[in-house]
This record gives structure tokens, sequence and C-alpha cells, in this order.
């Protein structure tokens, strides 16, 4: 059929009518014979006995005779008389059969009627079919296990045409098997993407069946799929572009999602998975490379099956279904999301991975301020044995009934501007034209009416003047005095001279007279650049959950920093959420602990990944309730508690021997 499907037809009609149509064909030949041969004047009618012709036909007998059976009448054993009566031998063969007469066909037709084509008998039995021949077979002939499993993918350059139509611009990626290419269509003038294999790969067949049945999804929260073409030795799948989204390994680049972005994320994602599967189709790969946010905020699904059939991926792979997959895969999205970490111990798609000494933990157990209900949805759908004994989320479906049963989380308010614009000591508009005044001319006085617009114009222009010079003599002063401010800030690059001035003297009656303000700190995170792994990442949000009993503690060393010590330090970095003002910070140690406050500075783009040098020191100190008042409040994002020295722990505990610190309070204030 046109559509591929193949259609089932019952013969049992059409046979017993070419049988009909065949019996009478065989009378009508048989009739011409006979009447040629009495034409003819031959033997069989001259000695009035029934006998054979000479082309082996059976003669009727010149007397009218019962039949003695409904079967047809047979040949003797010599084949000159009639059968006898009683069980018949076994039917020779149709080839060695001969055939009927005109009179035992007309008999047998009678007969088969009259019985209603019950048993037609032996003679008339039709001959065996054959079994029906599909002209298109659904199975493929070529036996894809003799075809290669590893077979180069095919060498081509930025320039190259593909079928004709589509040309290649930029290689994207390149594995030993496939290569995927940004490509422009001739025909269209659109940007398209291009994945290439060779056709002899054994893959390559999987490749154009999974492409064509995610082409068949129309589903609009997926990347379409274009085309599919095998052409010689060449397979080729052609996918929809989008220049201007960005996917979600970008997105995570500058930090965790929000929660109302995550749990966009991670509902869209949801809703157009559970989507596919209910159609019977599954992804198997889903990663942040898959997952591309527009610029209207909808998120689109990149790679739906064909992602894993170039891989040679299957929903079996490590006895998990593909629902199971899929789900898991959502679950590591959302996990990546709210802790801009990679939920295993590998390094993944420029995030960092767990350490390895952290297994089946969720979200808000490795970094602070986590959103309490997308980190236990994460948990569900990541883990086998989520924490606090929830039930695991297996199935796509399973996590958006989840997330529908979720409370809404608004979208947040744009935060307002940490820095306020200096006073305006201009109060004054853009200078207009003064209001034209009325001059009442003398009694007896003869108004002159040419004198008068030109003295009004030139003290219109004078006032101009004026006012727009004191405008900029004021916006200069203004400026002056700002930068002037700007660089007399602690942490500034700039380096200016105190002058006993006014303006120099307010910061220090203002530091004296203000109160301060609880700071939050949004997240505590493990600042180890000159370490292999990060420190103290089980134990980070104890530093800032107001319980001064727990504790985060530092790995143990061998020797204090700035002893013995192969390294000069380790911190522990204090997220505020936003630009804050900052005066004062406390801390809370379990032991005597050297440590320096530090921000970063103007040039630090990335406070994580920044040097220790990168920093401008605040202050040092040293003890177990130490405090750091900031002559001049501060703004900045993050502060650095940079640890210079350890204290050795006492014989007969845990690490007994050891150089640690433990934190068990932190306290910011404004």
């Amino acid at each position: 059929m046109a559509d591929g499907t193949k259609a089932v037809v019952d013969t049992s009609a059409a046979d017993g009518a070419a049988d009909e149509a065949a019996l009478a064909a065989a009378i009508d030949e048989l009739a011409d014979g006979t009447a040629r041969a009495t034409a003819a004047g031959s033997p069989a009618t001259k000695n009035g006995r029934g006998g054979r012709t000479d082309d082996g036909a059976a003669a009727p007998a010149p007397a009218p005779a019962a039949p003695a059976a409904p079967g047809p009448a047979g040949t003797g054993p010599t084949g000159t008389g009639p059968a006898p009566v009683g069980p018949a031998p076994a039917e020779p063969t149709a080839e060695s059969t001969a055939p009927l007469s005109v009179s035992e066909i007309a008999a047998e037709l009678a007969s088969a009627d009259a019985a209603g084509r019950t048993d037609p008998g032996p003679a008339a039995a039709a001959p065996a079919k054959r079994p029906p021949r599909d002209p298109q077979p659904t199975h493929d002939p070529r036996d894809t296990a003799t075809l290669p499993k590893t077979l180069p993918a095919p060498q081509r350059r930025s320039g190259d045409m593909i079928g004709h139509r589509y040309r290649l611009e930029e290689c994207i990626s390149s594995t030993e098997t496939f290569s995927s290419w940004r490509a422009v269509d001739e025909k269209l003038r659109r940007a398209v993407g291009v994945h290439l294999m060779a056709s002899g790969h054994q893959r390559a067949r999987k490749v154009l069946a999974a492409a064509k049945s995610a082409a068949l999804l129309g589903d609009p929260r997926f990347v379409q799929v274009l085309d599919a073409v095998q052409e010689g030795e060449l397979v080729y799948v052609v996918r929809e572009w989008l220049p201007h989204a960005s996917d979600l390994a970008k997105l995570l680049s500058d930090g965790p999602l929000e929660p109302h972005e995550a749990y966009q994320m991670v509902r869209q994602v949801t809703d157009a998975v559970a989507a596919a599967h209910r159609r019977g189709q599954a992804h198997l790969r889903l990663t942040p490379r898959c997952v591309l946010r527009t610029d209207s905020g909808q998120y689109r699904i990149n790679g739906i099956a064909v992602d894993a059939a170039l891989r040679g991926l299957t929903g079996e792979g490590g006895g998990e279904d593909a629902e199971r997959v899929d789900t898991r895969a959502i679950g590591a999205l959302l996990f990546a999301a709210l802790t801009h970490r990679w939920p295993y111990p590998e390094d993944r798609y420029d995030l960092k991975g767990l350490p390895r000494n952290l297994r089946e933990v969720a979200p808000d157990q490795v970094r602070a301020g986590v959103h309490k209900g997308l980190s236990e949805l994460a948990a569900r759908a990541l883990l086998d044995h989520p924490p606090h004994h929830a039930e695991p989320i297996t199935t796509p479906d399973g996590l958006a009934r989840a997330i529908a049963l979720m409370p809404r989380i608004r979208q947040p308010q744009p935060e307002l501007p940490a820095f306020t614009s200096p006073p305006r000591h201009n109060t004054h508009a853009l200078p207009t034209a003064p209001n034209p005044t009325r001059v009442v001319a003398a009694p007896g006085t003869a108004p002159v009416p040419v004198a008068a617009p030109v003295r009004r114009n030139g003290r219109r222009l004078r006032t101009v003047v004026k006012v727009t010079a004191w405008t900029v003599a004021l916006g200069a002063i203004g400026v002056a005095s700002w930068q002037l401010v700007d660089n007399l800030r602690p942490g500034s690059t700039a380096v200016a001279s105190p002058q006993p001035s006014s303006s120099s003297a307010t910061p220090t009656a203002h530091a004296a007279t203000h109160d301060p303000a609880p700071v939050p700190v949004k997240e505590a995170l493990s600042y180890n650049p000159l370490g292999d792994r990060a420190d103290g990442a089980a134990s980070l949000a104890k530093a800032i959950d107001d319980d001064p009993a727990s504790e985060w503690q530092t790995n143990w060393y061998n020797d204090a920093f700035g002893s013995k010590g192969t390294k000069e330090g380790t911190g522990l970095l204090l997220d505020l959420g936003s630009v804050q003002t900052v005066s004062r910070v406390t801390l809370k140690w379990s032991t005597a602990t050297t440590a320096e406050l530090r921000m970063p500075g103007k040039s630090v783009g990335n406070a994580q990944t920044a040097k220790p040098g990168d920093f401008t020191v605040l202050g040092k100190k040293a003890g177990t309730a130490v405090e750091y008042n900031l002559d001049s409040p501060v703004t900045t994002r993050y502060l650095l508690i940079w640890l210079t020295n350890l204290s050795k722990n006492p014989d007969g505990g845990p690490n007994a021997g050891k150089y640690q610190a433990f934190l068990g309070d932190v306290k910011v204030f404004g």
C-alpha cells in the first residue's frame, strides 16, 4: 500500500471464481475438440462404444447411463473402462491424471452446484494454493550483523555540498564514527544541522530509522528532523537549527539557575519527554547540551532518538528501560541546575563533579539555599534510594505528576540597585525661556516696536548662558566628588593618599554612627584553588545554618599552613546572593584558627575560580571567636575566609595528631 502497510485479503472467493473459470474454459476446449472429432468420423463414434480418443480424452457412450456416484466418473486400471465401485485408489498427480470429458465436467458442475460446493470430490479439487508473497518484504534483506561495527566518519570540509543542497559551514563535533555540522540549506536559504555517517556502518540503518520516527513525532517542543537520506556511501540526517538559543550547559556557566528558572526548565522538559514516551519515542541521551532555551524562555529538546542511535545506545543498557533512563537524566539536569555541580564524580559539560565520597545525596546537601521542593524532586528522579525514605520516580509521566502537585514557584522581582545615585545639587531642569513680561508704557510715551524685542532677546540669551555655565560647573564638581569617594573606598585598585578634607572624614563619621544589620548568606562554597579537591564539601551548609553546634570541617592535613605545609591555605567562600554593603563579620571556631577576611577585586570575574592573590585583604584575626570590624563599609557579593594556620587535633579524638579547622557559625552585618 502507499503508506507502507500490508493489506490482508481473503482469497477464498477469488480462488473459487478462478476454479469455475478454469472448468468453463476446459468445457469449451473439449467441446471444440469433440466437434472436430465427430466431423472427421472418429472411431469413437463409429463403433458405438465409449473409449478414448487419440488425444487421450474420454469419449461419451451412445447410451445414456446414470452416474454411479456424485463424484466424477474415473477410468479403470487399463484406461479403457469405467472405474470399479468402491474405494478409489490414490489419486495420481495432476501431470499424470487424464482430463475429464465434456459430459463428466458438466455432471461434476451440476453435482457441485446441488451440494453447495461442500465436497467437490478429489477430481474437482482445486490445485494446492501457494502462500501469498509480499511484493515489498518488511524485513531488511541485508544482515546488519555482517556490517562493520566501526567505520571511520566520512571526511568532509567546509564548503562541501551534501545531497546537492546542503553546504557545510562549520564542524560542531566529531567522533570516530560520525560528525555534526552547521550547514546552509541552499534551496530554502536557512541554517540547518547535519549529522554525517558512513552508510556501511552497522548503526547506519538504525540512525535512518530513528531519524524517520523522530520526524513523525511532530512535537514543537523538540528540534525537528527535516531529512534523513542514504546517498551512496553516505548517510546524513538534517535537523532544525536554532541560532539564537542557548543550551543548558552555557546557561550554567555563570552559576546555578534561580528556583523559578529551574522549575520552568524541569517542567517543560518533563512534559515533552513524557509526551514522546506516550507515542513510543525515547531520547536515551538527555544531556545539558541537548536542552536549548530560546529567547522567549521556551525550552526545546534536541536529538530525540537520533543522538542515541548515533552512539549505539539502547533503552536496555545497564539493566534499565527507556523510561528510567530518561527520568534519571532529567533528575541529573535539575541537580546540575540547582547546585552548579554534575551529580557524578566525573567533570562534565564544564561542571565540576561531586567528590567521590558523596553518594546518594540531595542537592540541598551539596549547596545551601536550594529550594526544598526542587531538591526533593531531583533526588527522587535521580537516585534509586532518595533521602528521608522518599519514593523514587521511575517514569516521565510520574515525574510530570509530581511536578504538577508542587506549589507554583513565582518569578522573583527584579533586585533594586545596590548603589544610589549621588544627590543632585542642581534641582532645576534644562533651562527654558523665561516667561515674557508685559511692559506698560508710560502715559504720553510712544512705544518703540523694534528696540524692545532686541533687549528681551539679549536678556534671554544671557540667562541661558549663565544657567548652562552653572549646570556644567556643578556637574563637574559632582563627578569629581564621586571619583574621590570611589578611590578612597577599600578594595579599590586606585591608590589615593588621605587628605584632611571634609569629604575624607565623612566615611569615618558614618561608620561611627552606623547601626549594623544582619546580611543573610545565600550559599557557602568550598574555595581550595591550591588543592586537588573541594575542602569540606560535605559540611558546607553547617557553617551558615545558625547552629553553632554544627560545624564546617576542613580536610585534615599533616602540617599546619605556614610551617611545613605544602599549601599556603584553604578557604570558605561566602555568596551573599547579590551585591551587599558589609561592615562587620564574626566567626566562631572550635579551635584556635588564623584566618583572613578578603573580598574579590574589581577585575575578578568568577570568584570561585580566582586565585588568592586576586582578593583584597580586609583584616586578619586569630583565635576562636573573632570579629572583623571594617573602618568603612564595603560593597561586594562574595567574601572569602582564607585560613592560613590550623590547630592540631588532640590525641584520642578523631584524626588525632592531624591539623584541622572547625567553623561553627558565620555572621555578616551590613
